[in-house]
């Protein structure tokens, strides 16, 4: 038996095991599909020849993450692609707020709004590592450039607060603004939804929202073969039913969520703790609805076509009304639809000049509806014409989602509600998040801190635990990534 053994092959449990496995430890992998990745598989979904991305499609962490940034992924062959429009909000009228790379062409293109665009992000991106650290922590520790925190807890009251609205006097940059806080699947003016809202804008300005080249299964691939490098093994289309199944590691890390570890741990786990995790709230999901498309999306605003990523809800107050309807278990007439274009920068996807198109809408958790009727409708209000497009589609309900994901609990592809105390307490209250009453088994999914993302983050901080405490193993994680970096062997 391995030293170390890992549930679930997302990015989180493959972050955890490289780091565990360039320790010197030995490591192997157990995914239950037959394929790994987790939350960042690439497959067919549509027609031959049309990679679709079934879960995260763009990635704001992948040049961000401490994680990722130690990794290198450009340095073991992932092409790291960016647009130039991270991205994009149509609003009627055939007007968008449009999220440059370059801060100053947003500020330029927000006219009035302009001025307080910059002033609201230009600190934060000039410091960007500052805000990465502060918010990919464990939560468990002082952060180490308090004048970024204090500029970012600052601006976070203000958005999340009846003062949102003080600083702009137009449409366009708050719905901007609003439409990347909403990817929380909760209140877009809720402390978790902005405070993601804030940090995904900076990173928009900062480095990007990339898109791998030939899908984002590229990521959890190189994250794979460097595991192998090490020794380490992956196992796909092996579910585990019990921790019983591996009684000779010395350390277990599940990249599961709360449910999962109920599952596995049967009649083993104290009964406080286990009421603390039936207590754990799982949020609002996404029905997820692909696109073959046989040419590009006709987008009525300008700009909105070299966006790789695209929020489609409308004004501030309509995304308001469409995430309070999702809260209060009802479909939203009008829902929020994230679009992704990856044809933007990576026409491989699809043959000669088609295209995928990602969209997901918010629907209440548990949904077994197919709202692509919606979804389309939500399209073509802001690109006319759409419809004329499609070539076949794939809808994969909230309800369906744990058939290919068994952490999208009833669809949530946050692993839990993102609530103000289940972002500080995920899963449950303890100094701890990753370590469970259980000697040697550790959690290192989304539902331990940072959350939710692909950014390995939280498999890294189970790492971390895991190193100290079960192997006596000081070495910081980061330093054992970088030593492991090709230009470094």
């Amino acid at each position: 038996m391995a030293d170390v053994v890992v549930v679930g092959s997302g990015p989180n449990g493959l972050a955890a095991a490289v780091v565990l496995a360039s320790a010197g430890l030995s490591v192997e992998v157990y995914e239950a599909e037959t394929t790994a990745g987790g939350g960042a598989r690439t497959a067919e979904l549509t027609l031959p020849g049309f990679h679709h991305d079934v879960c995260s499609g763009a990635h704001p962490m992948a040049l961000a993450s401490p994680f990722f940034r130690a990794f290198d992924l450009s340095a073991r062959g992932v092409d790291l692609l960016v647009p130039e429009v991270s991205y994009a909000h149509p609003l009627d009228g055939a007007r968008a707020g449009l999220a440059w790379l370059d801060l100053d062409r947003t500020a330029a293109d927000l006219g009035r709004d302009g001025a307080a665009w910059r002033r609201l992000f230009e600190p934060l991106v000039r410091n960007w590592q500052g805000v990465v650290d502060l918010t990919m922590a464990d939560l468990r520790r002082l952060p180490d450039d308090l004048p970024t925190a204090v500029r970012f807890g600052l601006r976070l009251v203000e958005q999340g607060s009846p003062l949102w609205n003080a600083r702009f006097h137009e449409d366009v940059a708050p719905a901007l603004l609003t439409g990347v806080a909403t990817h929380a699947i909760t209140s877009p003016r809720a402390l978790p939804a902005v405070g993601a809202g804030l940090l995904l804008a900076t990173l928009g300005h900062a480095g990007g929202w990339v898109i791998p080249r030939g899908g984002s299964q590229a990521i959890p691939d190189a994250l794979i073969a460097e595991l192998e490098e090490l020794g380490g093994r992956v196992h796909v289309g092996h579910r585990v039913e019990s921790l019983d199944e591996f009684p000779g590691a010395r350390a277990v890390l599940l990249d599961l969520a709360p449910q999962g570890l109920l599952r596995l741990a049967a009649g083993r786990l104290p009964k406080r703790y286990v009421e603390r995790l039936l207590r754990f709230r799982y949020g609002g999901a996404a029905c997820k609805v692909d696109f073959a498309l046989s040419g590009p999306v006709p987008w009525r605003a300008e700009g909105c076509e070299r966006a790789g990523t695209l929020h489609l809800v409308g004004s501030r107050a309509e995304a308001m009304a469409a995430e309070g309807a999702v809260a209060a278990g009802r479909h939203a007439e009008r829902p929020y639809v994230l679009a992704i274009q990856p044809g933007v920068v990576d026409p491989g996807r699809a043959p000669g000049d088609s295209q995928t198109f990602y969209t997901y809408a918010h629907v209440p958790n548990g949904s077994d509806r197919d709202i692509s009727d919606a979804v389309i409708a939500q399209v073509e209000r802001f690109a006319p014409g759409f419809r004329d497009l499609i070539l076949a589609e794939n809808v994969i309900t909230a309800a369906e989602m744990p058939t290919h994901n068994a952490n999208y609990v009833g669809g949530d592809i946050s692993a839990g509600a993102m609530t103000l105390r289940q972002t500080a307490f995920r899963p449950a209250p303890r100094w701890n998040p990753y370590a469970t009453p259980l000697p040697g088994v550790y959690l290192c999914s989304s539902a331990t801190p940072p959350g939710p993302g692909v950014h390995g983050m939280n498999g890294m901080h189970a790492a971390r635990h895991v190193l100290r405490n079960e192997f006596d193993i000081r070495t910081d994680p980061l330093d054992l990534l970088h030593a492991r970096q090709p230009q470094h062997r």
